[in-house]
C-alpha cells in the first residue's frame, strides 16, 4: 500500500502541476490575445484614420479639379461671347453710313498731317473715293498722295515717303485699343 500512496501522491502532485501549468497557459493565452486584440484595434484605428485622411484628400482634389473644369468652361463661354461682341462691333462699324466713313477719312488724314507733312496714304476700296476727294480739297493734305488699296475695315494708314514712319489709323487698330482698355469693364458688366 505504501507504493499506492506514493503513486497517488505523485499523481496528485502531477495533477496539481498540470493544473497550475494549464492555468498559467490560459493566463498567457489571455494576455497574448488581449495584446493582439489591442494591437489589432490600434491597427484598425490607424487604418481607419488613414482611409479617412486619404478619402478627404481625394475628395478635395476631385472638388478642385471639378471647380477648375467649371471655371475653364465658363471662361471659354465668356471668351466666345466676347468674340461675338467684337465681331458684331466690327460689322456694326463697317455698316455705318457712307458719310460717317468720309468724315472719318478726312479727320484721320488731318490727324496724320500733324505728324507727317509728306506721306502716302492707304485705305480700303470703300473709302478710296473719299480719300481721293479729301486729298484734292483739304489744304493741309497737299503733301499726301494716294497709295494702294489695303485690306482693312476702315480708316487709313499713312506712311512717310521714305518708309521710316507708319501711322496706323485703321478702325481695327482703334477698336483693339478700345477693346484692350475696356475689356475688363465689359467683362465685369457682362459676367457679374
Amino acid at each position: 500500500m505504501a507504493l499506492d500512496a506514493v503513486v497517488g501522491e505523485i499523481r496528485e502532485k502531477g495533477r496539481k502541476e498540470a493544473e497550475r501549468i494549464r492555468l498559467e497557459a490560459d493566463s498567457e493565452v489571455k494576455a497574448v490575445l488581449s495584446a493582439a486584440q489591442q494591437k489589432a484595434e490600434s491597427i484598425k484605428l490607424s487604418v481607419h484614420d488613414e482611409v479617412e485622411r486619404q478619402g478627404t484628400q481625394i475628395i478635395a482634389q476631385e472638388t478642385a479639379a471639378a471647380s477648375l473644369v467649371v471655371k475653364r468652361n465658363a471662361l471659354n463661354v465668356q471668351k466666345e461671347l466676347l468674340d461675338e461682341v467684337y465681331t458684331a462691333t466690327v460689322a456694326g462699324i463697317a455698316g455705318l453710313p457712307e458719310d460717317f466713313h468720309k468724315k472719318a477719312v478726312v479727320e484721320l488724314c488731318r490727324r496724320a498731317a500733324k505728324e507727317l507733312s509728306d506721306a502716302v496714304v492707304y485705305c480700303n476700296a470703300r473709302d478710296k473715293a473719299a480719300l481721293e476727294e479729301a486729298l484734292k480739297k483739304v489744304k493741309e493734305l497737299s503733301g499726301f498722295s494716294l497709295g494702294a488699296v489695303v485690306d482693312i475695315d476702315g480708316g487709313i494708314i499713312a506712311e512717310s515717303r521714305d518708309g521710316d514712319l507708319q501711322l496706323d489709323f485703321s478702325y481695327p487698330t482703334f477698336l483693339s485699343e478700345v477693346w484692350e482698355s475696356g475689356l475688363k469693364d465689359a467683362s465685369d458688366i457682362l459676367f457679374r
